[in-house]
């Protein structure tokens, strides 16, 4: 399953770039679509939106697809997606994350491991338009899922066992958009129904965690100019392994936030640089929060 939706993910990048704009959309204004979240959505770079990606509007298809990259100080984060959209209303999307950890599990007796998911995701318009309804307080609001399968090769059963944390599990979220087009500013509020670690690279749950939860993720940003937008993100995670059988607080979770500047020189191509603090991640070499830089490229069509 992991490799099929992989393959799945590369081939739906490229067909996109191939196809070059035969259903290519403008409709929207500069970056109301948001940019490619790691997990795939369209949103901000940590969290979804209720936005549906691309430029397509009613009737129209659009697409995107993304490649990103977080380095921090003792890890490094590759995602490479993308998606479709239809009628405004409808996104389906693929990601792939890939986690070096180098070193830094050592203590865990799993040095130089590579940590790697697949998610699909689902999200679905059912309220409000952020554009045409700019005037009004009512927000743009959408529903969605990720779909999460996360590996770690041979050594899977080495890592998840002794955590009692499954290799798969299904975030629910609820997410509204509100844009306030005179002051170009935009705010996001998620709710999002998960039992991941570490965003699913961990896996799901553990033997004494609290199963799923409900966590709050919050975007704002501000329109610089046409093209640019400056903003930040919190998003709050369950803490299943805090107490685990490597021992209480080896594997805490902190919330994740960062500040970003989104650049969109064309419909079609959009950059988003960040400054990211993950907070702890696993216990390295060194503990240490990992704050570090987020870079990603987005095209669409």
């Amino acid at each position: 399953m992991t490799l099929r939706l992989s393959r799945a993910a590369a081939a739906l990048a490229t067909a996109l770039v191939a196809a070059g704009g035969a259903h290519a959309a403008d409709g929207k204004l500069l970056l109301t679509g948001g940019v490619s979240s790691i997990d795939g959505a369209a949103g901000g770079g940590l969290t979804p939106w209720a936005v549906t990606g691309s430029y397509a509007t009613a009737q129209e298809l659009g697409a995107t697809a993304f490649l990103t990259g977080v380095k921090t100080g003792d890890y490094r984060l590759q995602v490479f997606g993308a998606a479709v959209s239809w009628n405004d209303r409808l996104e389906l999307s693929l990601a792939r994350q890939d986690l070096d950890t180098q070193d830094n599990l050592a203590p865990l007796g799993l040095a130089g491991l590579h940590l790697k998911q697949d998610i699909l995701g689902v999200k679905l318009r059912v309220a409000g338009d952020a554009v045409l309804e700019a005037d009004t307080w009512m927000p743009q609001v959408a529903v969605g899922l990720e779909h999460k399968i996360a590996h770690a090769g041979a050594l899977g059963p080495t890592l998840f066992g002794p955590l009692g944390a499954r290799r798969s599990g299904t975030d629910y979220y609820v997410s509204a958009t509100k844009l306030f087009l005179a002051p170009g500013i935009l705010v996001n509020g998620t709710l999002r129904l998960t039992r991941a670690n570490q965003n699913g690279l961990l896996g799901f749950g553990g033997a004494h965690g609290r199963g799923t939860q409900l966590k709050p993720e919050i975007s704002v940003a501000k329109l610089l100019a046409r093209n640019l937008a400056v903003g930040a993100e919190f998003r709050a995670k369950p803490d299943n392994l805090n107490r685990s059988a490597l021992g209480d607080g080896a594997l805490k979770e902190n919330a994740w936030f960062d500040v970003f500047v989104a650049w969109a020189p064309s419909k079609q191509v959009s950059f988003t640089a960040a400054y990211v603090d993950l907070g702890r991640i696993a216990p390295a070499v060194q503990p240490r929060r990992q704050t570090g830089a987020y870079l990603s490229a987005q095209l669409a069509f």
